[in-house]
């Protein structure tokens, strides 16, 4: 198949994506283990009964996954590029070339390779922090609940007042607390890997229009 012959950019650094989210996830695997010998995710996961905690956490870890085989694809696809082998740029060039009668759908269809699956992350990125909210709902409903069943202070079941109380205040913080972290984090990645896929598509049409140009 016949490929575009573009001059090669010179002078542009590429983005060590991949590199990047291998070390981020490596420094959240040294967390992950700093927690636990400090006995964190046991006290986590048994101060909610609801389980909202453990949910936020497994959506954290399956969209950072995710998040590192998107990286590792936008890597291949911007190195495809740059040598000229067949990818999404190279698909984006031949569509230019054939001077198809809708002049945006070649960017359109670009544009929902680099940058379609990101809404849906985006979208379970929000997921973390509305299930933070319903735990914190849900536990200072238990908590009101417990003051509403109080009608004599008895001394003798203070501890078990307290206790419940206790409970439910620590499903609101904590479940409000681990959703907020989890958004921030999982914000993080998906903005780098928006800013690397907008770079991709800002290369691919410059080198696109070089091409038609001539230049």
């Amino acid at each position: 198949m016949r490929t575009l012959a573009l001059p090669r950019p010179a002078g542009v650094p590429v983005e060590p994506l991949w590199l990047e989210w291998l070390t981020l996830a490596g420094m959240f695997a040294f967390a992950a283990w700093l927690l636990g010998v400090r006995g964190v995710w046991q006290l986590l996961l048994h101060a909610d009964p609801t389980g909202i905690t453990f949910v936020i956490i497994v959506i954290f870890a399956a969209s950072t996954a995710w998040s590192g085989m998107r990286a590792r694809e936008l890597a291949r696809q911007h190195a495809a590029m740059r040598s000229r082998e067949e990818g999404w740029a190279a698909e984006y060039w031949r569509d230019l070339a054939a001077a198809p009668r809708d002049e945006s759908a070649p960017l359109d269809l670009l544009l929902e390779r680099t940058h379609g699956p990101h809404g849906t992350a985006w979208w379970v990125n929000g997921i973390q922090l509305k299930l933070g909210l319903l735990g914190k709902v849900i536990g200072f409903s238990v908590l009101a609940l417990e003051i509403g069943n109080i009608q004599n202070f008895d001394p003798a079941q203070s501890a078990q007042l307290l206790r419940a109380l206790t409970t439910g205040l620590g499903v609101a913080l904590l479940t409000t607390m681990v959703g907020l972290v989890g958004n921030i984090l999982l914000g993080l990645q998906l903005t780098r890997l928006d800013r690397f896929a907008d770079d991709l598509v800002a290369q691919a049409q410059r080198q696109g229009l070089r091409h038609s140009t001539g230049a």
